[in-house]
């Protein structure tokens, strides 16, 4: 494989990143306006004609067998389906950065995941990170003398979502070594979009429709699709072709760094000693999760090369 320049590595890991944060805050932003499934239905469908474009374009479409359709039908009910439906109804609930703080648990997760169903080995770091980030988020959702000021309800809808993202890599690796990248994500969000379509029409349609036009709303979400649902997946999979899955899922860590410092920029939300503290405790919950961690799956990267 080509030596790729570490400089131009680092920008596109830290750049997908940043996209992934500032998703947050976009959604905050068009469901001021438009309900959840209208801005998830909007986000995907032109993120699919996109990636179509990109696809046909580059010569990089393929069309799945039929063995391997079925997976990709699982894979998009984990995400976008359920990983959306989880997200997006949460943020009406908790704030941006606590939703990314809970998030950014996904990588503490997986590997127990990975060990009930490709037996991979789960290290007591393992644990003793997991375990090490949940203080981290029990700090950022408490205050003093208050208890807990994040919604409950929120929160166990941004878990379910870190829970469908677990199902959705558990996915991934039985296709990602017969179909390029590009095209699992253009058939992820377009099926996704078509799983999210009943629900909008009985649920958020009329709503939609008789909902006056919203420019700083709809910008966001046509944001949400070009950069978090398009180039932040390009330039992550980018990434992990010359850094690796190990180094560069480490950098997911950051995006409640990034999302807690966009909040507090564009919305307004307070960003205090205690949240900090609590953000730095995830993260730091988060790395040492991730020390020494060595697969037995002894198989093909998860992610081929596009």
């Amino acid at each position: 494989m080509e030596k790729q320049n570490p400089l131009k590595l680092y920008f596109s890991i830290v750049l997908s990143m940043v996209f992934f944060s500032l998703s947050f805050v976009w959604f905050k932003v068009a469901n001021v306006s438009y309900g959840p499934l209208t801005i998830v239905l909007f986000r995907l469908l032109i993120s699919s004609a996109i990636l179509f474009v990109v696809t046909k374009t580059t010569k990089r479409f393929r069309m799945p067998n039929k063995k391997d359709f079925k997976y990709i039908l699982l894979l998009a009910f984990f995400e976008p389906f359920l990983y959306f439906m989880g997200e997006s109804y949460g943020l009406q609930y908790i704030s941006s950065t606590v939703g990314a703080v809970i998030i950014a648990t996904i990588p503490l997760v997986a590997p127990f995941a990975a060990f009930i169903f490709y037996k991979e080995k789960v290290s007591l770091l393992n644990v003793v990170g997991i375990l090490i980030s949940f203080l981290g988020v029990t700090i950022v959702v408490f205050e003093l003398g208050m208890g807990i000021t994040a919604s409950p309800l929120g929160m166990l809808l941004q878990f379910s979502a870190v829970f469908s993202a677990v199902g959705y890599t558990v996915v991934l690796h039985k296709i990602s070594n017969k179909i390029n990248n590009l095209t699992i994500i253009l058939f992820q969000n377009f099926i996704g979009s078509v799983y999210f379509l009943p629900f909008w029409l009985i649920f958020e349609k009329n709503q939609f429709l008789s909902t006056p036009f919203n420019h700083e709303s709809m910008m966001s979400i046509i944001y949400l699709a070009i950069f978090a649902s398009t180039f932040a997946f390009i330039l992550f999979t980018y990434s992990v072709r010359h850094m690796g899955i190990t180094k560069s899922n480490m950098f997911a860590n950051t995006i409640p760094v990034f999302t807690a410092i966009f909040a507090w920029v564009i919305l307004g939300d307070q960003l205090n000693i205690q949240k900090s503290i609590g953000i730095a405790i995830v993260i730091g919950g988060l790395f040492i999760g991730q020390i020494r961690f060595k697969k037995r799956y002894n198989g093909p990267d998860p992610i081929p090369e596009m």
